[in-house]
C-alpha cells in the first residue's frame, strides 16, 4: 500500500482543512465537498483524512462493518453472535466516476435466486463505505442513476437492491465527502443539499507559499515513508485531538441563543428547508468540542455559517455560491447577546479553530498540487469589439472611432423554453433530452444480456425457459432455469446531448435591445441545458471570421460567462460559423461518438462579407443536412418588413426555424418535438 501525503504536511487551506476535521470530530456533520480549481489539493488531502479516523469497532467477520455494540437485525451477514468483535482502521472507499450501478450497490445473483431461492449477494461500495467515508472524486460528472442511489442511500441510512421481486438490504451510514471543479459542469440541487459543508479552494498567488508547496511535494515524492515519518508526531497530536473532541462532543451545549444566531441566519440567507439550521447546529457544536470548549460562541455560528451556508442559498441561475460576509455579521449582531451563552471560556480550550493543533508546520496559505490533466476554462473580461456595424457596400468602421462599436450587451432575464430534441433513438450518456437506450427508464422489450445482467426480463426469462423443464428432468414446483434463459430488458429512458450554440455577432445584431432579447434567449436554452445534463458548446462569428468561444464542455457556467462578455459588431461570416461549427462536431465525435448533437443557431439569417456570402453560407448548412446533424435556427429578425432568411438557413440545415417569441414554453403548445421533421418533409419532397 503506497504513504500517503500526511494531513499536516498540507501547506495552507485552512477552511479545507477544518471542514474536513470537523467531519472526523462529528461524523453527524454530513460530509464536504470542495469546490477549486485542479492542483489545490482537493484529493491529496481527502485521502490523508483517513488516516487520522479513530478505528471502528466491528463485528469479526461481518462483510457489512456491523457494530459490535447495536448490530443491523437486518444485516444480510447475520443475526450475529454477541462476543464476536474486533476492529479496524476506518475504510476511504473511492467511487470511480464511471462505476456500475452493480459495483455501488452490490450485485444479486438472479439464476441462483430464481434457481433455488437463495440470496446470493456480493456486497459494493456502499457497504465497504458504512461507519467510513465515501470519497466521490469530480462528483459533478457522476451519472444521473448513481447519484439517485447515493441519495437513497444518504437519505436512509441503507442500501435497496431490487431484482424482480427478490431484495436484500443493509445499513450503509457514510461520510460523504466529494470534490469538483466548477469548470466542469455544477452538480445537481438535489445531491448538491446533501453534502453538509462545502469549502471553495485555491492556490496561492505568493511567491513564497508556493515554493513550500513544491518543496514538500518533492520531498514526498523522492521519499514517501521518510517524509510521512518526519510529520509523524504532528500526525499523532492531530489524531490524539480528534479522540479527544469526539469525547467532549457529548458535553457541548448549545444556547438558546446561539440557536436563535443559527435560525436567523438562515432565514436572512433564504435557504430552502430546514437542514441548513441542523447542520449550522452540529456544525458549531463540532467547532467548539474541536477548540476544546462546552459552550457554543458567537464565532462558531459565524464559522458554521460560512461552512454550510454559501451552497444553499437562493441564487440567481449561473451564480457562482458564496455568502455576504457584512450581511452575516450585521445578522449575528442583532440577535447576539439575547442570553447569557457566551459563558465563561475554558482557560484551558483552545478559540481558535485552526486545524493545526500545533500551529507548527501545517500553517501557511497556498496548496499542495496534486496531478490533473483537465483543461481549464476561466472567465473572461469583455473582449474589445473589432469593427462597426455593417454598412451596405462598405467595409466595418476600424476600432477607436467610436460610433460604430458595440460593447458586450447585457442578457435579458431568461424563460422557460419549449423542449428541443434529437429525433430517433441514442445511446449516448444518461440525461433528460432526446429518447435514448438506456440503463433505467421504461421496459420496450428483451435481449439477450451481453456480460453481466443488470435488469431481468421476467416474462422474457420465464418464455425461453418454460419449453425445456421436461427435457431438464423438471420434477417440482420449481423453475429449472440456466443461463442461456435470462433475458435483459431494453429500456428506454432520456440522453443527454452536446447543444452546439453557434450565435450570431455581427452589426446586423448589434441593437443593443435585441443582442440583449438574444442572450435572454441562449442564456435560458443554457439553463435548460444544464437541467437536462447537456454538454454545451459555443461557436460566435462576426468581422470576417468565426471562433470557438467555449469548446464542448459539461460546463454550462462557463457558457454563461462567455455569452455575457461576447460583444457585437462587424460582417456576417455565416459561412464560416457554420464551418467552424462542423468542425467542433467532427472532433467530438471522435472523442465521445455515442453523444448526439443538436445545433442551434441563432441569428437573422443574413450572410455578408467575401464573394459569394450567401452561396457560401449555403453549402456550408447543406454539410449538416448531409451528416443527419438535428438543427434549429432560432430566428433574430424584427421589424414590420422580415425577409425569411432564417428559415430558408433552416431548409438548408435540414432543421426547423422558430422565432424567439415561439421559443418560450407559454407560447404555441407543442411547437418543437423533433427538430428535424420539417428538414425530413423537405428531403421527402425533393
Amino acid at each position: 500500500m503506497s504513504t500517503p501525503y500526511p494531513f499536516t504536511a498540507l501547506v495552507g487551506q485552512e477552511d479545507l482543512r477544518l471542514a474536513l476535521l470537523l467531519n472526523a470530530v462529528s461524523p453527524a456533520v454530513g460530509g464536504v465537498l470542495v469546490r477549486g480549481e485542479k492542483g489545490t489539493a482537493k484529493s491529496t488531502a481527502v485521502r490523508a483524512l483517513s488516516a487520522l479516523m479513530p478505528e471502528v469497532a466491528v463485528v469479526s467477520g461481518c462483510r457489512f462493518s456491523c457494530d459490535p455494540a447495536s448490530p443491523d437485525p437486518g444485516c444480510p451477514d447475520g443475526p450475529h453472535e454477541t462476543g464476536a468483535s474486533g476492529s479496524r482502521p476506518a475504510r476511504m472507499v473511492e467511487l470511480p466516476v464511471g462505476a456500475s450501478e452493480d459495483r455501488l450497490v452490490g450485485a444479486l445473483d438472479i439464476e441462483r435466486a430464481l434457481a433455488e431461492g437463495v440470496k446470493a449477494f456480493e456486497p459494493g461500495l456502499l457497504a465497504d463505505a458504512h461507519r467510513g467515508i465515501l470519497y466521490v472524486d469530480e462528483v459533478n460528472l457522476l451519472h444521473d442513476h448513481l447519484v439517485d442511489l447515493l441519495l437513497d442511500a444518504a437519505a436512509m441510512g441503507a442500501s435497496y437492491v431490487e431484482r424482480e421481486g427478490v431484495s436484500v438490504r443493509h445499513a450503509s451510514k457514510f461520510l460523504l465527502v466529494g470534490t469538483m471543479n466548477p469548470e466542469e459542469g455544477e452538480l445537481r440541487p438535489q445531491l448538491l443539499d446533501r453534502f453538509g459543508l462545502t469549502v471553495e479552494v485555491a492556490a496561492s498567488r505568493e511567491p513564497d507559499q508556493r515554493v513550500e508547496v513544491v518543496r514538500r511535494r518533492l520531498a514526498y515524492d523522492d521519499d514517501p515513508a521518510g517524509f510521512a515519518g518526519r510529520w509523524a508526531d504532528e500526525e499523532s497530536a492531530v489524531r490524539a485531538r480528534i479522540v479527544a473532541a469526539r469525547d467532549l462532543l457529548p458535553e457541548v451545549r448549545l444556547g438558546d441563543g446561539a440557536l436563535r444566531q443559527i435560525a436567523a441566519t438562515c432565514a436572512a440567507f433564504e435557504v430552502d428547508g430546514m437542514r441548513a439550521d441542523i447542520v449550522m447546529a452540529r456544525t458549531a457544536t463540532a467547532l467548539a468540542a474541536w477548540a476544546g470548549r462546552t459552550d457554543v460562541l458567537a464565532e462558531d455560528v459565524r464559522q458554521a455559517a460560512l461552512l454550510a451556508l454559501p451552497h444553499r442559498r437562493r441564487r440567481a441561475p449561473f451564480d457562482a455560491p458564496g455568502l455576504d460576509e457584512d450581511k452575516l455579521d450585521e445578522t449575528l449582531e442583532e440577535f447576539g447577546g439575547q442570553d447569557g451563552d457566551r459563558g465563561d471560556r475554558d482557560e484551558g480550550g483552545d478559540d481558535d479553530p485552526d486545524p493545526d493543533p500545533d500551529g507548527g508546520p501545517g500553517g501557511g496559505p497556498g496548496g499542495q498540487p496534486e496531478p490533473d490533466d483537465a483543461p481549464r476554462v476561466d472567465g473572461e473580461s469583455a473582449a474589445q469589439p473589432e469593427s462597426g456595424e455593417d454598412r451596405e457596400g462598405g467595409e466595418p468602421q476600424p476600432s477607436g472611432g467610436g460610433g460604430g462599436e458595440q460593447t458586450a450587451a447585457r442578457a435579458a432575464e431568461p424563460f422557460r423554453t419549449k423542449v428541443l430534441s434529437v429525433p430517433g433513438l441514442g445511446e449516448g450518456a444518461a440525461g433528460r433530452r432526446s429518447r435514448a437506450r438506456t440503463e433505467h427508464g421504461r421496459t420496450i422489450g428483451a435481449r439477450r444480456p451481453r456480460g453481466t445482467l443488470t435488469k431481468l426480463h421476467l416474462a422474457a426469462t420465464v418464455q425461453a425457459a418454460a419449453p425445456h423443464q421436461r427435457a431438464r428432468g423438471r420434477s417440482g414446483p420449481g423453475l429449472v432455469v440456466r443461463r442461456d434463459d435470462l433475458r435483459q430488458a431494453s429500456r428506454e429512458g432520456r440522453e443527454g446531448n452536446l447543444v452546439l450554440f453557434v450565435v450570431d455577432a455581427s452589426g446586423s445584431m448589434a441593437a443593443r435591445q435585441r443582442m440583449s432579447a438574444v442572450k435572454g434567449a441562449v442564456l435560458s436554452l443554457l439553463l435548460d441545458a444544464y437541467q437536462r445534463r447537456d454538454k454545451v458548446g459555443m461557436v460566435t462569428f462576426r468581422g470576417s471570421a468565426a471562433d470557438v468561444a467555449l469548446p464542448p464542455t459539461s460546463s454550462v457556467d462557463a457558457a454563461a460567462v462567455r455569452l455575457e462578455s461576447l460583444p457585437t459588431g462587424g460582417r456576417t461570416p455565416l459561412a464560416a460559423g457554420l464551418l467552424k461549427a462542423h468542425e467542433v462536431l467532427r472532433v467530438e465525435r471522435l472523442r465521445d461518438p455515442a453523444r448526439r448533437a443538436l445545433v442551434v443557431v441563432v441569428t437573422d439569417g443574413r450572410a455578408t462579407g467575401g464573394p459569394e456570402p450567401v452561396a457560401l453560407a449555403s453549402r456550408a448548412a447543406r454539410l449538416f443536412g448531409a451528416d443527419g446533424v438535428a438543427s434549429v435556427v432560432v430566428d433574430c429578425e424584427s421589424g414590420p418588413v422580415r425577409l425569411g432568411l432564417a428559415g430558408q438557413l433552416a431548409g438548408e440545415l435540414g432543421g426547423t426555424a422558430v422565432t424567439l417569441d415561439e421559443l418560450r414554453a407559454d407560447s404555441v403548445a407543442g411547437l418543437v418535438k423533433d427538430v428535424q421533421n420539417s428538414g425530413q418533409s423537405s428531403r421527402r419532397a425533393a
